[in-house]
């Protein structure tokens, strides 16, 4: 009895500690102290994607990919303009990102296993379910992506749609004749100048490029298959496991906001809601910033400063914007889409 005593009194002990540990406040990282002491989060971005990161003639960034920052700086230096943003092409983003170059990539980068497992960086989750399509001139006779036979196909290298479109191609015993480019310019310039039959890249890239550089854009169609699977998502590097859980939560905490109704307009009146969802996520209840490492505002400016994910979303690609995508898969898991986060608490 006394035996069985003691292992109780032990185990107890061990649970009190452990519940005391994960009670204590985050220490910062050297990422954070790096991005404190400059006062700047320095974010790597596309070097123009419409919808995604693009900047205008006066220099200003928009886009899915830059609000993503804009929240990150919001959360952790209190001023979503805290950012200095760097344009990288696919081939210089990872060696920027495990460089130091950039604090964080969000430049429309699909998780796979070999980039998660093998390059020194964590995904910190998906912002933007995507898939791989083919962009044809309407004026042709191609309906179907499995009518490319032997057609030469314009692709960016150090992509994953480079690979992709040799899979499928072996797969389905196309011939397809990549025309490869490191620069998405050159891509769009030999597409819409007839040199390729057909342009492959993210379905959602597609529908920017045919906005942004089509004299017409009715003139090309983009077919309806998807060859692949590109969850896209913000990327940040190995070894900093701070700087990874205050990236990974604000990005959830959007989501989350959006799940519960709290918008970048109603984010001061909800304060009042009893909701304890909501009360945790603008931090007038429990006090979730101190296990980031930040204080009980952290997501409220991440909202105030960007909106939600779905306000994020459609203000950007969403169906009213330029780019028209609907929300399909992008939906929340309870509107008949996949996008879930965990919750804040």
């Amino acid at each position: 009895m006394k035996q069985q005593t003691t292992k109780t009194w032990l185990g107890a002990a061990v649970a009190a500690t452990a519940l005391a540990l994960a009670a204590l406040p985050a220490q910062a990282g050297k990422t954070m102290d790096a991005i404190k002491a400059r006062g700047q989060l320095v974010c790597g971005v596309n070097t123009g994607l419409p919808g995604f990161s693009a900047a205008d003639s006066q220099g200003n960034w928009t886009g899915l990919d830059v609000d993503v920052c804009k929240a990150i700086a919001a959360a952790m230096l209190g001023d979503a303009t805290k950012i200095k943003y760097v344009p990288l092409t696919a081939q210089q983003r990872f060696t920027a990102l495990q460089s130091g170059e950039v604090d964080i990539l969000s430049r429309n980068t699909t998780w796979t296993l070999t980039r998660d497992a093998s390059l020194g960086m964590n995904f910190i989750g998906v912002t933007f379910y995507d898939g791989q399509g083919f962009m044809v001139p309407a004026k042709g006779k191609v309906k179907s992506a499995k009518q490319l036979k032997g057609a030469t196909v314009c692709v960016q290298s150090g992509t994953t749609t480079e690979k992709n479109l040799t899979d499928f191609s072996r797969a389905n015993k196309l011939d397809i004749k990549p025309v490869v480019f490191e620069k998405v310019e050159a891509a769009n310039g030999a597409y819409f100048s007839g040199r390729c039959q057909a342009y492959t890249t993210d379905a959602s890239g597609l529908a920017s490029y045919r906005k942004q550089e089509a004299k017409n854009p009715a003139d090309h169609i983009i077919l309806p298959e998807l060859i692949s699977k590109e969850p896209l998502g913000p990327v940040v590097r190995r070894g900093d496991d701070e700087f990874f859980a205050i990236a990974k939560w604000v990005v959830f905490a959007l989501i989350e906001a959006e799940e519960y109704g709290v918008t970048q307009a109603n984010a001061d009146q909800q304060k009042t809601s009893t909701d304890p969802v909501v009360q945790r996520i603008l931090g007038t209840s429990e006090d979730t910033g101190k296990l980031l490492g930040l204080d009980k505002d952290w997501a409220y400016r991440a909202i105030k400063a960007v909106g939600n994910y779905g306000e994020i979303f459609e203000r950007n690609v969403g169906e009213k914007s330029s780019l028209g995508l609907p929300r399909g898969v992008n939906g929340l898991w309870n509107k008949g889409g996949i996008m879930y986060a965990p919750p804040v608490r």
